[in-house]
């Protein structure tokens, strides 16, 4: 009975404390009012097990069965926000009890604030752990891949109804604080329950949400208040040191600026952060250096299959400013024998995707250098994975993938299931429509794997995915892990150290 799910979800939000006791019969009439009914049956429910997914599922269900909404994936998502919705607080209440949290400590704020967007259900925990996960070792460390299957997939009659929906300027993009507590469309999600936390970052107005669909833990993501494009200049340092300054216990990274190398929602202005520790941060200086003019900074080559650069000092403002040095040389850096060209008929190239960090005392900055140049051969991109490879990773390879976490397509959950079966009976699988793209990678792997069997089939595939995932990696390093291509890299850090050599 839906009388019943209605109950056991006042019970849950009583239970994590999004309302009180007070507020039961309130809350209780608005539900009754969302779903369509026009009387109440009291319930007596004796087991006080809070499932939430379970719950909005039930009630989601019963929408659909009494046809208040389609059933299709999208509809299913914007009802079950709106239920959540009655129960997530004003904003002013959330703000209050951060700042006051934040008075204690910044780890004692986020704490409480990851909590309560996991209770409200805009972290769908649930949905999370669906994504299939598992550590691959490469020469460079442990590295994170994921099939990220928590996202639902778009279905054909939403994707039809959005076509013909009208197109809407409000809110302008997915980050815009005008979201928060926004209905959706089928086309832009719901967000009743969302409630950003205001923070100040390099004297502008920022906040601070967290990823509903996180892809580590407490993926958060710290945006600009105003609806302005992504730059990667030396205000990005500034705001990065200061975002770390104001939480060290989490690390912060901005997506390169340029399409290609720049990751999503280049339009709007934000950094991704949390509480991670990513291989690339473990990966090890194996070439120390002197930065020309900034005896205070540390600085070196990463381990690791891009081109990172590594900076620390006690003092944010100098390493801003080397940082900054650095940026206006590679934005301007051309390498033809590594087919590097900052500038093509006026075209910018070159940019830097930072990833900032408080180690102690002293802030950390990773500079991994990027290229966004096309050629004909290469159309999406030089210094992109492989088009052998597509059939794995296609996507853009932005700041969470370059520091060592693979977040791979839904669609290969199911294909490599396929793909599994019928290398085990050695089929043809050219023949498998849903598989055959993997076709020449499966041969492949046969033959490095004689001994692929059911019984050994997800381990090798694990294991080769990893690796793929670490040549997608290769592939968009503009200095190659080769001995010319170290020496490549060490040409531009002669630029770095100038006068200090």
């Amino acid at each position: 009975m839906v009388y019943q799910w209605i109950q056991r979800l006042i019970d849950y939000a009583v239970f994590v404390n999004l309302i009180k006791p007070d507020d039961c019969i309130v809350i209780r009439n608005q539900l009754i009012d969302l779903m369509q009914l026009n009387d109440w049956k009291e319930q007596d429910i004796s087991d006080k097990i809070y499932s939430l997914d379970n719950i909005l599922k039930e009630l989601v269900n019963d929408a659909c069965n009494r046809k208040i909404i389609n059933d299709t994936s999208a509809s299913r998502d914007l009802f079950d926000t709106k239920i959540m919705g009655v129960l997530t607080p004003f904003p002013r209440e959330i703000i209050e009890t951060f700042n006051a949290m934040y008075a204690q400590s910044p780890e004692q704020a986020t704490n409480w604030y990851y909590s309560f967007s996991r209770n409200i259900n805009y972290v769908r925990s649930g949905r999370m752990e669906k994504d299939i996960r598992w550590k691959y070792e490469s020469e460079y460390g442990l590295l994170d891949i994921t099939i990220n299957r928590s996202k639902p997939e778009k279905d054909p009659r939403d994707i039809a109804a959005a076509i013909n929906a009208k197109n809407a300027n409000y809110p302008k993009c997915q980050l815009c604080p005008e979201n928060a507590g926004f209905a959706g469309t089928l086309s832009h999600p719901a967000r009743q329950n969302l409630r950003p936390v205001p923070v100040v970052i390099n004297n502008e107005k920022w906040q601070l949400q967290y990823s509903p669909y996180g892809y580590y833990n407490e993926h958060c993501i710290l945006f600009n208040t105003k609806h302005t494009p992504m730059v990667i200049d030396r205000s990005v340092f500034e705001k990065l040191f200061d975002a770390v300054e104001q939480f060290p216990h989490y690390f912060f990274g901005s997506n390169a600026d340029l399409p290609i190398v720049g990751g999503s929602i280049l339009s709007h202005e934000h950094f991704q952060g949390g509480r991670f520790t990513f291989a690339m941060e473990k990966a090890p200086v194996e070439f120390i250096f002197s930065v020309a003019g900034y005896s205070n900074v540390s600085a070196g080559l990463v381990k690791w299959p891009m081109s990172v650069i590594r900076l620390s000092s006690e003092s944010r403002y100098e390493l801003t400013d080397a940082c900054e040095m650095i940026l206006n040389l590679w934005k301007n850096y051309d390498d033809a024998e590594s087919g590097i060209y900052s500038h093509t008929n006026g075209v910018p190239h070159n940019t830097i995707t930072p990833i900032a960090r408080k180690n102690e005392e002293k802030y950390v900055c990773d500079l991994v250098l990027r290229n966004n140049r096309t050629t004909a051969e290469r159309p999406l991109g030089l210094f992109h994975p492989n088009p052998a490879l597509h059939h794995i990773k296609k996507e853009n390879i932005g700041l969470i993938e370059v520091m060592g976490l693979a977040v791979l397509p839904s669609r290969l959950a199911g294909e490599i299931d396929i793909l599994k079966n019928c290398m085990c009976q050695r089929g043809d699988v050219s023949e498998n429509q849903e598989a055959a793209e993997h076709a020449q990678w499966a041969e492949e792997v046969l033959k490095r794997h004689p001994e692929f069997s059911e019984e050994n089939a997800d381990k090798i595939l694990k294991k080769e995915i990893g690796m793929v995932f670490e040549q997608v990696l290769f592939d968009s390093g503009v200095f190659k892990r080769t001995e010319n291509g170290k020496s490549a890299f060490l040409r531009f850090v002669d630029k770095i150290m100038g006068d200090s050599k």
